[in-house]
């Protein structure tokens, strides 16, 4: 099980190594690729050093695998060419997220759409990742009509420039720029570019992809995604409009029994979901369960998850643990 790892260097792939690593991913050969500038570097993946390898490298290799996280415009160039060499590629970026072709998967809501004839998989949106989580098993109960959300995302969603933009304002450092305004003490409601409508690509990728993921064109979705100054997770505060009325401890209970969520909602004792808790972890975090006293048949939820990993890296990883299960590669 050949297994390459393309964009090994950046904030995303570092995380998908170590989540291979973690979740002891039964893989005989890894193979490192990043930009021709880190070629001949070194990586270290269970003790042992693996040398970084340019592309063209790693396509003669001919992996089983291949997870990338290296930007759309390196996606829609050389996923086909892996695909070509009979590589099954994972791709985080947004460039195969909406072809109509090409499956978008979050293991615990759709992973059953998947076949041997899918050799580009789409790892969708971090933030739709998460929400999609925890909407998919009350969509199965009740029938979602509609969702507001919205988001609270972390710097790390936009990358080490970003990272280090937050530092450097707080420790009084000039440096480079990754947003138009300072981020340290303050919120911007602007993640991407604005489009004619007035949304953000941002959310207009939560409304799109949740339609597709949970195959459901009916289900109505707004989003304001807004970027806030800390690190280890996206939390999203979540209004859910359903067809048929619900039940909050049955809600609660659905919640607690299904893959890949924790409930934490406590307000007695002051027990909610916070970015802290979810950094480094796996699953979506969910709490301040409540109805929508405004509405009927309306449910508000805050929903937390470290944005690397279940919102990025650990999805993808999951997708590959299914195909291998299912013996789809």
């Amino acid at each position: 099980m050949k297994v390459a790892v393309v964009g090994a260097t950046g904030l995303v792939g570092t995380v998908m190594l170590k989540v291979l690593e973690e979740r002891n991913f039964p893989l005989t050969e890894l193979i490192p690729v990043a930009s021709e500038k880190s070629v001949g570097k070194e990586i270290t993946f269970k003790g042992k050093k693996f040398p970084i390898v340019s592309m063209d490298t790693a396509i003669g290799m001919r992996p089983d695998i291949a997870l990338f996280s290296a930007g759309g415009n390196t996606s829609l160039e050389h996923a086909p060419r892996f695909k070509e060499a009979g590589t099954t590629v994972i791709d985080n970026s947004s460039a195969w997220r909406m072809d109509p072709a090409i499956k978008l998967i979050v293991p615990e809501v759709n992973a059953h759409e998947l076949s041997i004839d899918n050799k580009i998989i789409a790892n969708p949106n971090c933030s739709t990742i998460q929400m999609v989580v925890v909407l998919k098993p009350l969509h199965d109960k009740y029938k979602i009509k509609r969702v507001v959300v919205s988001t609270y995302q972390s710097v790390t969603g936009t990358g080490v420039k970003a990272v280090d933009q937050l530092m450097n304002e707080r420790n009084g450092v000039d440096g480079p720029k990754a947003y138009p305004y300072e981020i340290d003490l303050n919120v911007l409601p602007h993640i991407d570019v604005f489009m004619d409508n007035g949304y953000t690509k941002e959310e207009m990728k939560m409304v799109k992809e949740t339609n597709k993921i949970m195959s459901d064109d009916n289900i109505r979705v707004t989003a304001t995604t807004v970027r806030i100054p800390v690190m280890g997770g996206h939390s999203e505060s979540v209004n859910i409009e359903f067809e048929n009325d619900f039940d909050l401890a049955e809600v609660r209970s659905i919640l607690e029994k299904s893959p890949g969520i924790i409930v934490v909602d406590d307000v007695a004792n002051l027990k909610y979901p916070m970015p802290k808790d979810a950094h480094e972890k796996d699953e979506v975090f969910v709490g301040r369960i409540r109805r929508d006293e405004s509405a009927p048949k309306a449910l508000n939820l805050w929903i937390v998850a470290d944005n690397l990993r279940k919102g990025a890296a650990t999805n993808a990883v999951q997708i590959a643990e299914y195909l291998l299960q299912k013996e789809l590669v």
